[in-house]
């Protein structure tokens, strides 16, 4: 019995070392096609001549130097350096009325209260996101401190059924 599992041990080390081998050849991969994305990028933008100073310094500046600059930059002027989200006009090129009264087709589904069927509402959490009891737990769990996103980007009509599905367990939840 103990050599089977040793040997249960070893297959499964091997297999680990398999995976981990994977996982190393994944990221090379993705390591390889990033500079290249990032040579290509370097071919195609010059940089003015005007800025090609400054540019060369920041180059060569480190991470740490790189992140304090930015924090510099943006209380100097008032700016940050987070990207701006621009939302996409509406389907048709209608009037801003028109859009309102579109109605909404995907929703994120949110648990905002358990109520008082808590493994009812575990059992429910798990079966619509087939995640482990334990995850669903922490995650029912979780609404203590706030309101949590079960499932996002869900079609109305299996959204609707998620809803009715947590109110038969006792929960509340909002469709946003």
């Amino acid at each position: 019995m103990a050599k089977e599992a040793k040997k249960d041990e070893k297959a499964k080390e091997e297999e680990e070392e398999k995976e981990e081998k994977k996982e190393e050849k994944k990221e090379e991969k993705k390591e390889e096609k990033k500079a290249a994305e990032e040579e290509k990028e370097e071919e195609e933008f010059e940089v003015p001549e005007k800025f090609k100073d400054l540019v060369e310094k920041i180059e060569k500046m480190n991470v740490l130097d790189l992140a304090e600059l930015v924090k510099v930059l943006e209380k100097k002027f008032g700016v940050s350096a987070a990207p701006q989200v621009v939302a996409a006009p509406g389907a048709g090129g209608g009037a801003g009325a028109g859009a309102a009264e579109e109605e909404k087709s995907v929703f994120n589904v949110v648990l905002t209260d358990v109520g008082d069927k808590k493994i009812e509402v575990i059992k429910a959490v798990r079966d619509i996101t087939k995640k482990g009891l334990k995850d669903s737990k922490d995650l029912v769990d979780a609404v203590a401190s706030g309101a949590q996103i079960v499932k996002e980007e869900v079609a109305k009509e299996d959204a609707e059924a998620m809803k009715k599905k947590f109110e038969e367990a006792g929960a509340k939840v909002e469709l946003k």
